[in-house]
């Protein structure tokens, strides 16, 4: 079985705040205006399939809506559910939160269960507020940033998730700096995209230029000074990309199967942006993961990434950009055979990223390349210290050189300069 993870929405879309754009309290069509809440029947059967199937990593991601809103005794259940089913098995959690609901009881669990957390912040007070209001309609910047303080009170390892919306989107510096001024040293910008119920961009979502232009604004300013400093998810990915040769992020992949979502009663669906009727692959109380994850949908669903629109085919860019997410493409109710909204802005940020990119992954091999000379010299140096490798033999590390050669600074200092 192909390997994957676990995105959960143990309470669906219920959540404390009323963000503007909020794509996922649309699910109230999907699944009623009552409270939703996963059951610890559902709970236990989704954590023991799961840790049930082999796999290198196994990975349950807690988002919503609003995960907190569970509260801590029911994540206390879940880990006790997963050391019952797979102790001896790596498994990650991971909490995407507002952080408006986050006190020292949830820092200590994040902390002793090694959470890593996603906090959403859109920016500085007066930009982040625009948007992200709770049911009274208040800001709640604030909250999120004595939720900073919490997590680091706790020691608990956390990265920003900023949402690039109409509220933000001409205010990349401010933005970027002002999370560098905070110390945040992980952080991640996502594409706002949403149509109005009549067409065209709903008020608070961002075109493909404003996206382009925005994302090269940070690159440039994380570039000059921060680039061996501050992490960015996609320019990690990027990087990871040109490095590896293989995407590391579903957007960037050319198949759309690299997780499930876990509703909270148990219905699986193969991503959070199509959580409808039509793509529904089960429920875990009746369906397997291993019959869902070969199901005909779940397979035709991946194949909906490569059905890209023909310009996509001779664009120089595909290789990085795989046709963009298909919840940007226009006809995404239909075969997704369209050109993404945001192809402007990818044009225009690869263009002017690129060749930077490219030096970047250059020094990244070949540091990689120095790290494993080292490591294989240090070992070759005990072996002529052991009398097992002469100076006339040549150097394991693929140098193409004698070992007296490769090795003359490691030797001449063993040998005092003789």
């Amino acid at each position: 079985m192909r390997e994957f993870s676990l995105l959960i929405k143990p309470a669906s879309f219920d959540c404390n705040l009323r963000c503007a754009y909020c794509f996922y309290l649309k699910k109230e069509e999907v699944f009623g205006n009552s409270i939703h809440r996963m059951s610890d029947e559902v709970l236990e059967k989704m954590v023991s399939s799961f840790l049930d199937i082999e796999m290198s990593n196994h990975s349950f991601a807690w988002q919503g809506g609003e995960p907190s809103v569970m509260g801590v005794d029911f994540y206390q259940r879940a880990i006790t559910m997963m050391k019952k089913h797979g102790d001896e098995k790596n498994v990650a959690n991971a909490l995407q939160t507002n952080g408006t609901l986050l006190n020292d009881d949830w820092g200590k669990l994040l902390r002793d269960f090694n959470f890593l957390v996603g906090l959403s912040m859109d920016g500085p007070a007066e930009l982040h507020d625009l948007y992200r209001k709770d049911a009274g309609g208040k800001g709640t910047h604030k909250k999120v940033y004595n939720t900073i303080k919490l997590l680091r009170r706790h020691r608990v390892e956390f990265n920003i998730l900023t949402l690039v919306s109409q509220a933000n989107i001409k205010h990349p510096l401010e933005v970027y700096r002002y999370l560098k001024k905070l110390g945040i040293k992980y952080h991640q910008y996502i594409e706002c995209f949403e149509t109005a119920p009549g067409g065209g961009l709903a008020p608070f979502a961002v075109s493909g230029v404003e996206w382009g232009k925005f994302m090269c604004r940070i690159f440039d300013e994380w570039y000059k000074g921060d680039r061996y400093d501050i992490s960015v998810r996609l320019f990690d990915s990027i990087l990871h990309q040109l490095v590896e040769k293989r995407s590391n992020v579903c957007n960037m992949g050319r198949d759309c199967r690299q997780y499930l979502v876990v509703e909270y009663n148990g219905d699986v669906f193969p991503c959070d942006f199509f959580v409808e009727p039509r793509f529904k692959l089960g429920n875990v109380m009746e369906n397997s993961f291993q019959e869902m994850i070969d199901s005909d949908l779940y397979k035709e669903f991946g194949k909906r990434k490569t059905a890209t629109d023909e310009v996509c085919g001779d664009c120089q860019w595909i290789d990085l950009c795989a046709g963009c997410c298909p919840k940007n493409r226009p006809d995404r109710a239909q075969d997704a055979k369209t050109l993404s909204e945001l192809c402007a802005g990818w044009k225009m940020f690869y263009s002017h990223t690129y060749d930077r990119f490219k030096e970047l992954a250059k020094e990244i091999r070949f540091r990689r390349e120095t790290e494993q000379r080292v490591q294989v010299h240090r070992q070759l140096l005990r072996m002529f210290q052991q009398g097992n490798i002469g100076l006339e033999a040549p150097c394991p590390c693929g140098s193409g050189l004698l070992l007296k050669q490769c090795m003359a600074p490691e030797l001449n200092q063993l040998l005092g300069g003789r």
